[in-house]
């Protein structure tokens, strides 16, 4: 039951459990590291210069000394992002979410035993915002000059063994360099593992599995596993790949003998054919196990594990996209890697939440904006059936930021959900045959790790320029531009197109009058800047053409940042989601869900009917529906009726009155579908819901409680803006918590929150070892409190390492 359990978790987490299995050990290293806020200088003699002293081998100073006394440090688990934390501040910067970065320092200590004397060790960090310096013993062993890759530290030679000598891991972290202009926030965000492995082991992202069709039904893997030896004599081992199928039938082995001299990298080849496999897709997402396992004189020293997928993929310059010979169009978003409450912290189960709100949504692709997303969130593009564009950071083919983009290549090549390769975003050199020089580059590097994808980049501007990135990659991906659309077609009709970047619509969620002088957008879909276009037209521009594989929305959540349109103070997260930061949805999400999801009837009503003051005055109320036909009623009469407009909407004038408004939804004359909206009373009551009936007791697993306000009848009540007050207690804590009002300074992290136009959301997360339940109450003066105990299942102890 144990491994059940064991098994259950890693697999909603994205991540193999601490002990893989032969000879190979990877434990998380997210809990115990200690903390400060600010920089700490190195101290030298004076005869010596700083710089030359800190790269000494084992005599760093400082906070990257041995000895440092961190007594007084803050302890805490990652991920961590020190960013959300800090208070608004109308001097900081308005891109980076009005909030100061700075400088920090994470410590930690790591007993080796004896017994691990000869293995190879590493440490592995998911992420690290922004530039990272990494010091093992007081010895440099990294620098790290990109918040968005992994670090994979061969810390081998620097390992002190036993109980009594523990080792000293100190990350110095200048989050004060920007790559982006969007919220980026700083420290150790994502997971940290230790991983242990024979002298001869194989290197990360060591295995390449991605399938490829060969004729029909016949598929064939490529596979390739590059091995190391840390030891101190040459070795002969076995390498040896088998592929299970999602029915657990092993569907073929393939093993070969190899010989790994001392500290040299040797790469074995493995092809391996399969016939007739259970193909990957949207609906089905069947996913295939790849165990790759090395045997020195029959012992296993080490073994790995990944899940990849067989699907076929086509642009066509006509047609769009084609998955598996059927045509499929790109219903996407961009996606930042925020959330309220937590910034760029989010724990995988929150970003689990996230994604299943998108594929209610109807979403079927995903641009990750404008960088490498964490593995575990790759993983669950795979498990709920998204297609990606997988898009590099840093627009540059140096050797440096080359690096970055071959290890994004090759940790996400054996993914079935990555349909494309973006090169950049929006670069200054895009329009320039010196872009189109760097993009050819980058192009081939692709080519040559993966080849089984085409490649994009999101361009704004200069498509038609004579020479241009467009001529070097395989699809064209334009940002906004739909003028252009036609023109570049009518130039190239054998080029294929999509949209790689669209709409940056403005809406206030709940609001539905523009007040500048308030930062409010009218969620009326009437408000965008000069290089956008609303939700109704960019998607209109996108769904008639053929040509145009599909679109990427931007966004598909609110994000802290880029406050535009305002870009000052006091807003201090976007507009642009079609959900807010919490993921409650704005009117955008339920015009693209009936333009989106086809396999059932949907009709909704917007606005609220709560305008006291208003009575006789004309309100607009759009009916949105996949529908044939809508009919609009109010306290009983109806209003009118009209034909669906799937890319226009439904649009009623109204002389406001009390009362209920009633949508209806025909096909074929008959109703299918039908949905109300009423005026309620004064909230009287709070209320609490749970995203999920439990927890796992392992101190990572997280939900979401959405807060709000009920009138006597037990309707949520609109407009209530009550302040609220949380109390979190027993097998768990509170992480955070947001309302969506993108012009809100409460502390995320505090004790209390204001209801936004009727909303707000609590995180919470389960503690380590834990089990019982967490116990949440949301209290607020003239009120009722509301009360939720959410269960916590405890976990088996080698669950929770």
């Amino acid at each position: 039951m144990k491994l059940v359990i064991y098994s259950l978790l890693f697999a909603l987490l994205g991540c193999p459990p601490a002990h893989a299995g032969g000879g190979r050990e990877r434990s998380s290293l997210d809990s115990g590291w200690l903390f400060h806020l600010g920089d700490i200088p190195f101290h030298v003699p004076a005869t010596q210069d700083e710089t030359y002293y800190a790269t000494k081998a084992g005599l760093a100073s400082g906070g990257a000394a041995v000895k440092f006394d961190d007594s007084a440090w803050r302890k805490l688990d990652l991920p961590h992002d020190w960013q959300v934390e800090q208070p608004f501040d109308p001097k900081a910067n308005m891109a980076q979410g009005f909030r100061q970065r700075g400088i920090g320092w994470y410590r930690r200590t790591l007993a080796v035993p004896e017994s691990d004397r000869g293995r190879h060790v590493e440490l592995e960090f998911g992420a690290v915002a922004t530039h990272a310096t990494v010091w093992v013993n007081g010895n440099l062993v990294n620098r790290n000059w990109s918040g968005y890759n992994e670090l994979r530290i061969d810390i081998t030679p620097y390992l002190l063994y036993g109980d009594k000598t523990p080792n000293v891991i100190a990350v110095r972290v200048d989050a004060n360099a920007m790559e982006g202009w969007w919220y980026e926030g700083a420290g150790m965000y994502r997971h940290a593992w230790l991983v242990k492995t024979d002298a001869v082991h194989i290197v990360p992202q060591g295995v390449r599995v991605t399938p490829r069709q060969v004729k029909g039904k016949v598929w064939e893997i490529p596979a390739t596993v590059t091995l190391d030896n840390d030891g101190k004599q040459g070795a002969r081992v076995d390498v040896d790949i088998v592929v299970t199928a999602p029915d657990g039938k092993q569907v073929a082995r393939r093993s070969t003998a190899v010989d790994v001299p001392v500290l040299t990298q040797v790469t074995a080849s493995l092809p391996l054919t399969i016939t007739d496999p259970a193909l990957w897709s949207l609906d089905s997402n069947k996913l295939y196990h790849v165990t790759t396992t090395v045997r020195r004189g029959g012992k296993t020293i080490d073994q790995t594990a990944l899940d990849t997928g067989f699907r076929s993929l086509r642009f066509d310059a006509a047609r769009g996209f084609f998955l598996n010979g059927a045509h499929v169009k790109l219903q996407g978003v961009c996606l930042h890697q925020d959330h309220a409450g937590v910034g760029v912290a989010v724990p995988d189960a929150i970003w689990e939440y996230r994604l299943r709100r998108l594929k209610e949504l109807g979403v079927n692709a995903i641009r990750f904006s404008h960088n490498a997303i964490a593995p575990e969130v790759m993983d669950m593009a795979d498990r709920m059936g998204f297609l990606v564009m997988a898009e590099n950071r840093n627009f540059n083919p140096s050797p440096d930021y080359m690096k970055q983009f071959e290890w994004l290549l090759k940790r996400d090549r054996h993914h079935p959900s990555v349909i494309l390769w973006s090169v950049f975003n929006e670069e200054p050199m895009q329009a320039t045959e010196a872009g189109y020089e760097m993009a050819r580059r980058m192009v081939a590097v692709a080519k040559a790790l993966d080849g089984t994808r085409p490649t994009t980049a999101a361009m704004s501007d200069g498509l038609l320029t004579p020479l241009n990135v467009s001529h070097a990659v395989d699809v064209v991906g334009a940002n906004y531009q739909i003028p252009e659309y036609d023109k570049y077609h009518a130039a190239y009709p054998d080029k294929p197109f999509t949209s790689s970047e669209d709409t940056s619509a403005f809406m206030t969620r709940g609001e539905f009058a523009t007040d500048k002088a308030r930062h409010i957008e009218s969620s009326y879909d009437v408000e965008h800047p000069k290089w956008g276009n609303t939700h109704r037209d960019a998607w209109q521009a996108i769904g008639t053409r053929d040509f145009v594989a599909g679109g990427f929305v931007w966004t598909g959540f609110d994000y802290h940042g880029e406050s535009w349109p305002y870009a000052s103070w006091p807003s201090v997260s976007s507009f642009f989601g079609i959900m807010d930061l919490n993921g409650f949805p704005k009117t955008a999400y339920y015009m693209h869900q009936v333009q989106w999801v086809k396999d059932r009837p949907l009709i909704y009503i917007a606005p609220h009917w709560n305008w006291a003051g208003k009575e006789g005055q004309e309100i607009v109320v759009r009916v949105m529906a996949n529908v044939e036909r809508v009919a609009l009623l109010l306290n009983g009469r109806e209003i009118g009726q009209q034909k669906t407009d799937s890319y226009r909407m439904n649009d009623f004038k109204v002389a406001y009155e009390a009362g209920a408004l009633e949508a209806i939804g025909y096909n074929g004359g008959k109703e299918v579908v039908r949905t109300r909206v009423e005026t309620t009373g004064p909230a009287v009551t709070l209320d609490l819901v749970p995203d999920r009936a439990e927890l796992a007791g392992d101190g990572r697993d997280a939900m979401p409680v959405t807060v709000r306000a009920l009138d006597a009848q037990g309707r949520a009540v609109p407009l209530a803006d009550d302040d609220v007050t949380f109390e979190v207690a027993g097998a768990g804590k509170s992480i955070g918590h947001g309302n969506g009002d993108p012009n809100s300074h409460e502390d995320e992290k505090g004790k209390t929150r204001k209801l936004f136009n009727g909303l707000a959301q609590l995180l919470v997360q389960s503690n380590r070892d834990g089990s019982g339940a967490i116990e949440v109450r949301a209290s607020t003066p003239g009120l009722k409190p509301a009360m939720v105990s959410i269960p916590v299942k405890a976990m088996a102890a080698d669950a929770v390492r």
